[in-house]
């Protein structure tokens, strides 16, 4: 019985010590943790949502892309764009691209981070944010485009003043085709 007792020990000892490398939070995410996490956060459904909030204002562009040229397009354009970007949309391969996101998740987050998020996101509070961020994208998106398309007109304008100035100061090289000058 005393012989047995350290041998008893020694092995949970050495158990204890598997069960720790287990769980250490450092530890690579696997595949399977970068799924829970996935599904925990409804990954999909969220894809989706966010697609779905992201339409209005999708046709919205159309809407105005079709008034700003309709004299050069066909009268049922807008139409046409709308139902192809609802197919489009109701067609995307949400599972495939699900799980071409799991090597990326893997690179950055441990183990542990992943224990951290799944268990936040399986509160009420993580749930909601979940439920309300396509909500969130889209009423971002749709405030924040018109400071974005006042930048980038910008920044389109400075662009063509500058080679406009840089066209008028490099002096233009005669090709080897054109005459010579002759003094």
């Amino acid at each position: 019985m005393k012989r047995l007792l350290p041998l008893v020990f020694m092995c949970l000892v050495l158990s204890s010590g598997a069960r720790a490398q287990q769980t250490d939070p450092n530890t690579p995410a696997t595949k399977e943790d970068i799924e829970a996490y996935l599904q925990v956060m409804h990954a999909h459904e969220m894809m989706a949502n966010m697609m779905d909030a992201m339409i209005k204002p999708m046709h919205q562009m159309i809407h105005e892309q079709y008034l700003k040229d309709k004299d050069k397009l066909p009268p049922d354009f807008e139409e046409h764009m709308n139902q192809l970007m609802d197919d489009m949309m109701k067609n995307m391969p949400f599972d495939e691209m699900t799980q071409a996101m799991v090597p990326a998740y893997q690179k950055y987050l441990t183990k542990g981070d992943v224990t951290a998020l799944v268990a936040f996101y399986s509160t009420a509070a993580g749930q909601k944010i979940l439920k309300q961020l396509p909500a969130i994208v889209a009423e971002s998106m749709r405030d924040a485009m018109p400071i974005m398309q006042k930048y980038m007109d910008t920044m389109r304008q400075r662009m063509e003043q500058e080679v406009a100035q840089m066209s008028q100061q490099t002096p233009t090289k005669p090709s080897k085709n054109s005459p010579a000058t002759q003094n």
